[in-house]
């Protein structure tokens, strides 16, 4: 059996892949890496993490995912910062989605910043 391929468009296995940090044996090494694995979140269906992922200024307190979207595809747009030693960074994304056989797209510019040392997800801004 093949194994299933990531939502976050690396092209690898979800279990080598965002499935690390999802399930905690790993911790994303940049910002851009978090932004990925909070999509194959939502992809997944895995609010758990994205509560965990978001940073404690920002954090809403209960997270409810729509079941009738359905993720299909991600493009990272562009990066700013959000490397390994950087302190903070952002990311511009386009999300593709399908909802009620509908197409649709979500495309914004994500702030990550670190706390406790590993990268969080602080806000976004529409672009659209």
């Amino acid at each position: 059996m093949t194994p299933r391929r990531c939502p976050c468009g690396t092209g690898l296995p979800y279990d080598g892949c965002c499935g690390r940090l999802h399930d905690g044996t790993a911790t994303a090494a940049t910002a851009e890496q978090l932004m990925r694995s909070r999509y194959s979140a939502y992809a997944v269906g895995d609010a758990g993490y994205l509560l965990r992922t978001w940073h404690s200024t920002t954090r809403p307190r209960t997270l409810d995912l729509e079941p009738a979207v359905r993720w299909t595809g991600l493009e990272v747009l562009a990066t700013s910062g959000g490397t390994l030693l950087a302190p903070e960074g952002t990311v511009e994304f386009r999300a593709h989605h399908r909802a009620g056989g509908v197409r649709g797209a979500q495309h914004e510019r994500s702030r990550f910043t670190r706390e406790d040392g590993q990268w969080r997800y602080v806000d976004g801004v529409s672009l659209d």
